[in-house]
């Protein structure tokens, strides 16, 4: 009877807990991922679905085992500080600029993403920007900066939210937003909003698996998390990102195979 309690309790800790993005979780990828994981490995995910900087914070506080977010820089500088152990690209997508369909701005046409954001800057058209130190709010921050721009004004509404919320209130406001594409092809209230523009090279976004410092926080899952990891660059993992889609399309592209701790061994 003891064994059978204690096979039970051990069972029942099977789990890791994942901070990551919303766009993970509100474009449904992790829904077609982890129970394939699980299956493979016996252990259960347990999504907290934030913002980048939020997921950042839960993690150097020691309340998750494991991070999957959207922003190199930062998470370079994570595991710089000495809270991360190891880095990886996992997959790619990009960032799109949505906006009305009649296009006030003339955004269209625009042959690269800095064009894009200074015409809308120039007709102060109403634009929705998340506001909530995502990876998604530090690429746009970082796009004004390269258009030399700093977006003031009553256009520019910094609303502190997720995507999902960002694109319905943008839908509400006939405003400009830029998403990541996954939770625009997801995005069901639309409304009068259409994908403006798109393609260019500076709206390329990585996503990155990091596993968490021992040494920082020893109470970690850290067994579990780095099977999670491994499986993530693993072939099967791999494949299981390509195959996911939404609507008929692919949302997520595969690149571990160019991923930071691989590239540094290499050399």
């Amino acid at each position: 009877m003891g064994l059978s309690l204690g096979a039970s309790a051990q069972d029942d800790n099977r789990f890791i807990t994942l901070a990551s993005t919303t766009s993970t979780q509100n474009s449904g990828l992790f829904d077609a991922l982890l129970p394939l994981f699980s299956e493979a490995s016996g252990i259960d995910v347990r999504v907290v679905a934030v913002g980048t900087g939020q997921a950042f914070e839960i993690v150097r506080r020691g309340d998750a085992d494991s991070l999957l977010v959207h922003d190199t820089a930062g998470e370079e500088r994570f595991v710089a500080e000495g809270y991360g152990s190891e880095r990886a690209d996992v997959m790619v997508n990009d960032f799109v600029i949505i906006g009305p369909g009649d296009d006030p701005a003339g955004i269209r046409d625009g042959d690269t993403v800095e064009q894009a954001l200074s015409a809308i800057a120039e007709a102060e058209a109403p634009f929705a920007s998340r506001g909530d130190d995502s990876g998604t709010h530090r690429a746009e921050l970082r796009l004004w900066v390269a258009a030399g721009i700093t977006p003031d004004g009553d256009w520019y509404r910094e609303l502190g939210g997720g995507m999902g919320p960002t694109l319905n209130t943008a839908a509400g406001m006939d405003a400009y937003v830029m998403s990541d594409r996954a939770t625009w092809v997801a995005f069901d209230n639309r409304q009068n909003l259409d994908l403006l523009f798109e393609g260019d090279d500076a709206l390329f976004n990585q996503y990155g698996s990091l596993l968490i410092s021992e040494k920082r926080h020893p109470h970690l899952k850290h067994e579990l998390a780095s099977q999670w990891h491994d499986w993530l660059l693993s072939e099967a993992g791999q494949q299981a990102i390509a195959d996911f889609e939404v609507k008929g399309q692919q949302l997520f592209f595969p690149n571990a195979h160019t991923a930071t701790g691989d590239e540094a061994n290499a050399e």
